[in-house]
């Protein structure tokens, strides 16, 4: 590898940390190269500067762009495709986080609606099926819940994060002011 010893340590614990989110370590570690580099990078550029094969480079790249995590960029009269990847942090991680929704969490949502759908023929079907509705039923709360802070500001939702276990206290509020007297379950009660 040709970079500076900070970026060194970064790039490669991104590759070893690559391998456990199950993507290569060599995606791992083009991704961080383009991270924390000053100007977009072509393949040639990649290769000289990680060591590794063009091929891999490539694969690489193309990997990353499925995923929607670099761009690619070109430059007045140089056929070559420039990489860059988004320059908001918080975009990245929403783009992560879609991603990774498209491709574990929808299909597996898929499935179990597809399998509670079924008939159970036997007692263990029946057990089993009952635990599938309690995934199911977690896997969808979890979508939804998805949804709703996908659509947060990016502002917002740091506040929400920053929030942490005050979030708590928020919903023990909420706890109390519902049982205020002359209230029934969460509902005013009707006068006699």
């Amino acid at each position: 590898m040709q970079l500076p010893p900070l970026v060194q340590t970064f790039v490669l614990h991104f590759g070893e940390m690559g391998s456990r989110w199950g993507i290569n370590r060599t995606v791992g570690q083009i991704y961080a190269l383009l991270f924390v580099a000053e100007r977009p990078f072509n393949a040639d550029e990649i290769v000289e500067r990680l060591g590794v094969s063009r091929s891999n480079v490539s694969m690489g790249l193309k990997e990353l762009q499925a995923w929607n995590l670099v761009r690619l960029q070109h430059r007045p009269g140089d056929r070559r495709d420039y990489f860059t990847t988004p320059e908001d942090i918080w975009q990245i991680v929403r783009t992560l986080v879609e991603e990774r929704k498209k491709r574990e969490v929808d299909p597996t949502l898929t499935l179990l609606r597809e399998l509670l759908m079924q008939d159970a023929a036997t007692e263990e079907e029946r057990h089993a099926q009952e635990r599938l509705k309690e995934m199911h039923d977690l896997f969808e709360l979890f979508a939804g819940w998805y949804a709703d802070v996908r659509r947060l500001e990016t502002e917002r939702l740091v506040q929400l994060l920053t929030l942490g276990a005050k979030v708590q206290k928020v919903l023990e509020m909420k706890d109390r002011l519902t049982r205020l007297p002359g209230r029934i379950g969460g509902r005013a009660s009707k006068p006699d």
